[in-house]
């Protein structure tokens, strides 16, 4: 059996994950803090892929990246090419999982107790050491929950990443592009094989988000 489909599943979501944690904070974070008018304009940028369809968000990756787009062209000179390469499925988990990590982190930081970060300013300690000694590890839960989330929807992500790279064996072959692949060529058994695995991923995902959820339900009670 072929393993490449679950490796690069695994490491394009595992990629894509780290860029949406830090993307996600940072947006989530000057978001949080803007007035009420703009941070609804600018909620509607940042969410439009998680109500767009997939296939939608693959045809905007298309046109701007296409080899035969000004930005693809631009950036196959430096040997940077997103159509038909694994690393294009970065990028189309990254703008689909993204809303996810934005929303989940984006109400973390709204239910912070800014009195802690008010307090924390009156003995001198400077706005970086108040993010990530006191914000962060305050909304902690909500943000690894944002994490898990991301992850699981990058791991499943299918109309984005077939429109960019397709199914290529051996080269940008995913776990959901295969399923589809095998089906189509009537191998029921091997499309229920990886349909199997990754429902068991899907569960431990899911295993997660429901213990992390626990946890912050606990620490609300204390």
């Amino acid at each position: 059996m072929d393993w490449y489909p679950l490796y690069n599943s695994l490491r394009i979501a595992a990629i894509s994950s780290v860029l949406v944690f830090f993307l996600g904070i940072l947006a989530a974070y000057y978001a949080a803090r803007l007035p009420r008018l703009i941070k609804g304009v600018l909620d509607v940028v940042l969410t439009l892929p998680m109500v767009l369809p997939p296939t939608v968000c693959g045809y905007f990756l298309i046109l701007l990246f296409g080899v035969k787009r000004p930005l693809g062209m631009f950036l196959s000179q430096f040997g940077i090419k997103f159509v038909m390469t694994w690393y294009g499925g970065i990028l189309a988990a990254t703008v689909v999982a993204f809303p996810l990590m934005y929303r989940t982190a984006r109400g973390a930081f709204e239910s912070f107790d800014k009195t802690l970060a008010y307090a924390a300013q009156t003995l001198g300690l400077s706005n970086t050491y108040i993010f990530w000694r006191i914000r962060m590890p305050a909304c902690r839960q909500g943000i690894l929950a944002g994490t898990v989330l991301a992850f699981a929807r990058a791991l499943g992500e299918y109309g984005a990443t077939s429109m960019l790279i397709g199914y290529t064996p051996g080269r940008t072959a995913t776990i959901s592009t295969t399923v589809y692949q095998l089906w189509r060529t009537n191998d029921e058994a091997g499309a229920f094989t990886w349909v199997m695995i990754n429902l068991a991923i899907s569960a431990v995902v899911l295993l997660c988000v429901n213990m992390l959820e626990d946890r912050q339900k606990k620490a609300v009670k204390r």
